[in-house]
C-alpha cells in the first residue's frame, strides 16, 4: 500500500517543492501562498506551519535555485555562468533570487562560491558582491526581454535587443568586475 498521499506533499520540502512548480507555471507574480495552498489541496494558513511568512518561503525557493552552484575549483566566470543558468532554470528565477538577495533573505551560497573563486584577493568580498549584482541585474534584463519575447510584448523596432551577443555580455562584465579585463590603453587626461 502506498504512503498516504498528503503527509508526502504537506511538509516543509513539499511545500517548498510545489511551490517551485507552481513558480514555473505561473511566475513569481502570480506566486501567492493561496494559489500553493490551492495547488496542495490545503487552507493557506496550513503553509504557515511550515513558513512563518511568504518572504521565508521565497528565500528557500532561492537557495534551492542556486543550490547546484559548483564551488570546488572552479574559476570565477564558470561560477557565474552556473549561477545565471540556475536563475534562468525557472521562471522568473532571476527576479526571485534578485528579490530576496535584496532583503538578506535566504543564504548567500552564490556569493561565497564567487568569493571562494575570487582566491586570496584582498577585495575578494567586494568583487563577488559586484559580480553577484551584474549577475542578477543582468539575468534579471534578460530574463524579462525573453519573457516579453515569448508573450509578443516586446517592442522588436530599432530598439537594442538585450539578448544579442548575450554570452559575449555577459563574460565581459564578469572578467572585467573580476579584474581580468585591463582598460582600454588611451593617454591619460590632463585635469583641468
Amino acid at each position: 500500500m502506498s504512503p498516504d498521499h498528503n503527509s508526502v506533499r504537506h511538509d516543509r520540502d513539499g511545500v517548498a517543492s510545489a511551490a517551485l512548480a507552481l513558480l514555473d507555471e505561473v511566475g513569481l507574480a502570480d506566486l501567492s501562498m493561496r494559489r500553493i495552498a490551492g495547488r496542495l489541496d490545503v487552507q493557506p494558513s496550513a503553509l504557515y506551519w511550515h513558513f512563518q511568512s511568504k518572504q521565508e518561503l521565497l528565500a528557500v525557493l532561492a537557495d534551492r535555485i542556486t543550490a547546484g552552484i559548483p564551488r570546488d575549483d572552479a574559476d570565477v566566470l564558470t561560477i557565474a555562468r552556473s549561477i545565471r543558468d540556475a536563475l534562468f532554470a525557472y521562471r522568473d528565477g532571476a527576479e526571485l533570487v534578485l528579490s530576496t538577495y535584496a532583503l538578506r533573505l535566504g543564504s548567500s551560497y552564490a556569493q561565497t562560491a564567487l568569493e571562494e573563486a575570487l582566491g586570496g584577493l584582498p577585495d575578494a568580498q567586494d568583487r563577488a558582491t559586484a559580480i553577484l549584482h551584474f549577475v542578477l541585474g543582468h539575468s534579471t534584463l534578460v530574463q524579462q526581454r525573453m519573457h516579453a519575447d515569448s508573450h509578443g510584448a516586446a517592442n522588436t523596432g530599432d530598439e537594442i535587443d538585450v539578448t544579442a551577443g548575450l554570452d559575449l555580455v555577459f563574460d565581459l562584465g564578469v572578467r572585467a568586475l573580476a579584474g581580468e579585463v585591463s582598460a582600454a590603453a588611451s593617454p591619460p587626461r590632463d585635469r583641468v
